[in-house]
């Protein structure tokens, strides 16, 4: 348990420092220029380092199709329930896709090792491959639909440099093709910086959100369906689902999740309520801290 604790508050320092950094230099910092020097740089170079580290093996998708299923359930009950409880349109992109886009990589994967062993690696490597994919086209539709219409929602996706360096990191990875160390190592040190940046960056926006002013009826439900219905219907599938039993677990702790800060990034770069979004990531980063060891629990049972 000690391990499980380290791995969820040594990712945390960074979002203090973005925390006090912003409390001290105020305007001095640029929000959206840091999202910007985030999202279309430095995690190009996150998702083709991080998809290049761990040979992709073709027949370990089962269980990334299986967690790909459970997600788009959830997300087509969300966004038909949402039209009845939110009128604005920004406030339901954020109730219908928020609780899908989970913290599965800089959070996931070290939990997961915890919990299961370095043989979980290639399982929450590709898990978090098929959520990449879950983040940089569903996330960012919904999140542009906040202030786009359709047709430029759909543009924003392709737009987007990390789609296609997933796509190139993919190819190169099934085909085996090896990239040189020294590729690797320059790739490895903007990942580095993005995954700082990215915590940094949620820090930011934490501070001089005021929690108790947004829409509670939005905090409920993206609560309920991220630790609730979600579990529940991992649960219902997977105890009816014939697969090794560390696989199950690995995919329920993934889908258990809180939400990710790429919501923060997104809701950002496309003005669809950051700060609202940014709260309802730290409260699920903080309801999580229970959940996680009940979910623990819950794994034998699967």
């Amino acid at each position: 348990m000690n391990s499980i604790i380290l791995s969820i508050f040594s990712v945390y320092i960074f979002i203090l420092m973005g925390y006090i950094a912003k409390k001290s230099f105020k305007e001095k910092i640029d929000d959206k220029t840091i999202t910007l020097i985030n999202v279309y740089f430095l995690q190009v170079f996150l998702t083709f380092w991080g998809l290049l580290l761990y040979p992709i093996d073709i027949t370990l998708f089962y269980a990334p199709s299986l967690y790909f299923v459970i997600v788009v359930f959830v997300i087509v009950l969300a966004a038909f329930g949402a039209k009845f409880l939110f009128e604005n349109k920004k406030e339901y992109s954020i109730a219908t896709v928020s609780v899908i886009i989970g913290n599965t990589g800089n959070l996931g994967i070290p939990l997961n090792i915890a919990i299961f062993g370095e043989s979980s690696i290639p399982y929450t490597t590709i898990i978090n491959l098929v959520n990449v994919f879950v983040v940089y086209t569903i996330g960012v539709f919904f999140y542009s639909r906040g202030s786009f219409d359709t047709k430029t929602s759909l543009l924003n996706i392709v737009k987007l440099p990390i789609l296609w360096a997933a796509i190139l990191a993919l190819f190169l990875s099934t085909n085996h093709i090896s990239i040189h160390k020294s590729i690797l190592n320059m790739l490895m040190m903007g990942a580095y910086a993005s995954m700082t940046m990215q915590l940094f960056l949620f820090g930011i926006y934490l501070y001089g959100t005021q929690i108790k002013t947004i829409n509670k009826t939005l905090v409920v439900w993206v609560l309920v369906f991220k630790f609730l219905i979600l579990p529940l219907t991992a649960f219902f599938v997977l105890t009816n689902t014939v697969l090794e039993s560390m696989v199950k677990g690995i995919i329920f702790i993934e889908l258990l999740m809180p939400l990710a800060v790429a919501n923060v990034n997104l809701a950002s770069l496309y003005e669809c309520k950051p700060k609202l979004t940014t709260s309802l990531v730290f409260l699920s980063s903080l309801l999580f801290l229970a959940v996680v060891f009940l979910g623990v629990k819950i794994v034998p049972y699967l």
